[in-house]
């Protein structure tokens, strides 16, 4: 089953373009130091201070989907703090400089060095990358794993989900699996979920005692509720209020119950899968109201999470690999620093 046999033409058609962005990205900016350049950036936060000598300025962290700079207005920081927002979409003009040991943006002096930008002015895919995997592959390969599926009614409730509900479908297909931590662009869910059922069909080869159908169903199925946490705007990834209030394993529980009630399948099989979407997190203190209880739900948690880190080790790796750095910044999900040099010799 082909994607296009199963969304409208326009739909498919815009997963599939690549538009080009005008103007350097965050991460080309340590390719441009000491130079006056316009930049395109979300204000992820912002704060207007004062220094020692009573002098106002507005420092401000912005991002786009490359990564994040601080920049420094010294000239209008009341004026700016008062117009501006968390979540703009800017156009910054400044000087790129080194202070303190990181990129920063130093703001021009004139007025309109700083610029809110509609929605109308600037590129969707500045701030919301689209897996370079291909949508529709990812997806035929997806429907693959349920036609392989041996069991009839585990079978079935894949396929009401997955290919006869063509909302969901246009929803999942379009999802990051994260806004930050992983996965985080458009068709990163099924590039995730892909990933882990991959891992999990091949486990069921190791570990015979297995059973394939349940732990690639489940594998399957963990993450649904992200298509009702997450949304995609103009400014990136967000988190719907949903989402903020009950959470992607609770909202994954509602849809794998919806689906359910369309199809036959035995009280135990749903139970199974159920019990892997609600404890896939492995451990109370990261989100999971249960422990995995089952052989097929811990292979999930253990391989879903693998796959989430090491996508935090890959975009790490691209976003920081630049500028000859060896080693990359503390980052808080992984809990430690990167090692960029692979292979290259130590200065």
């Amino acid at each position: 089953m082909k994607l296009e046999n199963l969304l409208p033409k326009d739909v498919v058609e815009k997963l599939k373009e690549r538009t080009k962005c005008t103007g350097p990205y965050i991460q080309e900016l340590s390719d441009k130091m000491k130079e006056t350049v316009e930049l395109v950036g979300r204000i992820y936060s912002k704060k207007l201070q004062e220094s020692k000598d009573g002098k106002k300025f507005l420092l401000m962290t912005l991002m786009d989907r490359t990564g994040s700079i601080r920049a420094v207005d010294w000239y209008n920081a009341e004026e700016n703090d008062a117009k501006l927002a968390e979540g703009d979409v800017v156009l910054a003009r400044g000087r790129v400089v080194f202070f303190e040991g990181h990129l920063q943006l130093n703001v021009d002096r004139e007025k309109d060095a700083l610029v809110l930008l509609t929605e109308e002015q600037y590129d969707y895919e500045r701030f919301v990358e689209v897996t370079k995997r291909g949508i529709d592959t990812l997806y035929e390969k997806l429907v693959r794993f349920i036609s392989e599926i041996q069991d009839r009614e585990i079978r079935a409730l894949l396929e009401a989900l997955f290919v006869e509900d063509r909302e969901f479908v246009s929803c999942f297909v379009q999802a990051p699996a994260g806004v930050s931590v992983h996965h985080a662009y458009v068709g990163g869910l099924l590039e995730h979920t892909v990933d882990v059922a991959t891992m999990c069909k091949r486990m069921s080869n190791v570990y015979d005692f297995l059973d394939k159908d349940v732990l690639v169903a489940g594998a399957m199925l963990h993450d649904i509720g992200k298509v009702r946490e997450y949304r995609i705007t103009k400014k990136g990834l967000e988190v719907t209020t949903e989402g903020e209030l009950k959470g992607h394993i609770a909202l994954g529980v509602e849809i794998l119950h919806q689906v359910a009630s369309k199809v036959n399948i035995a009280k135990t099989k749903l139970l199974q899968l159920e019990h892997i979407v609600l404890s896939h997190h492995g451990e109370y203190e990261f989100g999971s109201p249960v422990l995995p209880k089952t052989a097929e739900a811990y292979v999930v948690h253990a391989l879903e999470n693998m796959d989430s880190k090491l996508s935090r080790f890959r975009s790490i790796n691209e976003k920081q690999k630049n500028g000859g750095k060896i080693w990359s910044e503390f980052d808080k999900h992984l809990g430690r620093r990167i090692w960029l040099g692979r292979w290259k010799d130590e200065d």
